[in-house]
């Protein structure tokens, strides 16, 4: 079949296929852009957050209704923290003043000098009287856990700042962010902030991630630091390891096992390393289930608009179809004829298409720092959009070959 004729016949009626061409392009840029973004907020939110096997970890959260004095609060510590290791199916439970991804809790400024004139790293400081290295199952890369010789009790109203610890462990990114080119941080000061006044402490061992409170999508969401200390506080956590597949049983015994250690003053509350995911990433969970119903839609626009200008053009062209039915035009001739026609309107769609993602894409990431559009989008998409126009105008077309000369001839 020659294309010259169709060229031809395009050109007497080109208002519809460049709006076909024109909704195919637009369509193209945003569905691969979309999609690209789903994907990026996907990866985000099943980033690890240094947690091993995090559906065996919960937190059991505990507000005592009279706080009683520094060394009360302490004994209660050590009862709720017994109380919870002679639960059957718990492996590790350990006292944590924060949690990973919680969406709460303390940020601290770090410096690897006093004489800096400005903070080196901002991070998210955990603290703990226990092991969180084997509760939460974090991987020590490098040097040791804490020991009980290392953790400091403290009193937030009077201890004095001398009984700040003197060890810490970090992660990776965090020593690479405060050291940069250094291979190895055990052994090396941190301070907390700058100044004479400023804590010290030696880093003990690297952890190899561990996501902030926050989880920040930014390298420094793994800027993390954990200090062996334990504090008085009115509200008491605890993070919870349980055997494989007991998590749920655990965690009513572990209720009811704080309300009796308790008698009934204070206030028990649950929540699980899954809950804290979940709500930490909502947000990008939604805006990619929309952006995938969004993608749906315009494919479904899409084809639609091809179907309904296909079958405006064979109700157009009934008569000449009649006429080169008579003439000797088999089925098939004709089916090819609209099909063709098609995919040369759908393939200048999908050129500018390509063209329009790369631009959209240029400005989501100078403006907003996404990131770059793989090329392999761009090739799945054309495929999709090229398949889409073949699909749709297939029906038009083969009521179009359908059509029987001598209907289509008779007021001829």
């Amino acid at each position: 079949m020659e294309i010259r004729p169709i060229l031809s016949a395009l050109m007497r009626s080109k208002t519809g296929a460049i709006l076909v061409a024109l909704q195919v392009a637009i369509s193209l840029a945003i569905l691969t852009n979309a999609l690209h973004i789903v994907s990026v907020r996907q990866e985000v939110a099943a980033r690890p957050s240094g947690i091993a096997d995090e559906a065996s970890v919960f937190y059991v959260r505990v507000r005592h209704l009279v706080e009683g004095s520094h060394e009360e609060q302490l004994a209660r510590q050590e009862l709720e923290t017994r109380a919870l290791r002679a639960i059957g199916g718990v492996t590790s439970v350990a006292f944590a003043s924060q949690a990973p991804m919680s969406q709460s809790g303390w940020t601290t400024n770090l410096a690897n000098s006093r004489t800096s004139r400005k903070d080196s790293a901002s991070a998210s400081m955990y603290y703990t009287s226990d092991s969180l290295v084997k509760t939460w199952g974090l991987n020590l890369a490098e040097g040791r856990d804490f020991t009980q010789a290392d953790v400091v009790d403290i009193d937030g109203n009077t201890s004095p700042d001398e009984l700040f610890p003197k060890s810490v462990l970090m992660t990776r990114a965090l020593a690479a962010a405060l050291w940069p080119g250094s291979t190895q941080a055990v052994g090396k000061t941190v301070y907390f902030g700058t100044g004479a006044q400023a804590n010290a402490a030696t880093v003990v061992g690297v952890i190899d991630t561990l996501q902030t409170q926050s989880a920040e999508v930014a390298p420094r969401g793994a800027y993390s630091l954990i200090a062996p200390m334990r504090k008085s506080f009115g509200a008491i956590m605890y993070a919870v390891r349980a055997e494989a597949g007991q998590r749920e049983r655990v965690m009513k015994e572990a209720e009811a096992a704080m309300r009796a250690s308790n008698q009934g003053r204070a206030i028990v509350s649950m929540k699980t390393v899954d809950q804290h995911r979940k709500e930490r990433y909502r947000t990008d969970m939604a805006l990619s289930w929309m952006l995938i119903v969004v993608s749906a839609l315009l494919l479904l626009i899409t084809a639609s608009g091809i179907v309904g200008m296909a079958s405006l053009w064979v109700t157009q062209r009934r008569k000449q179809i009649g006429v080169r039915r008579a003439l000797g035009a088999r089925r098939a001739d004709i089916l090819r004829y609209f099909i063709t026609e098609n995919f040369m309107i759908t393939s200048v769609g999908v050129a500018c298409g390509v063209a329009l993602s790369a631009a959209l894409n240029q400005l989501l990431v100078t403006q907003l720092a996404m990131a770059r559009l793989p090329l392999a989008y761009l090739v799945v998409g054309a495929g999709v959009f090229w398949v889409l126009g073949m699909a749709a105008v297939y029906g038009p077309a083969w009521r179009a070959a359908s059509i029987s000369p001598a209907t289509a001839t008779r007021s001829v």
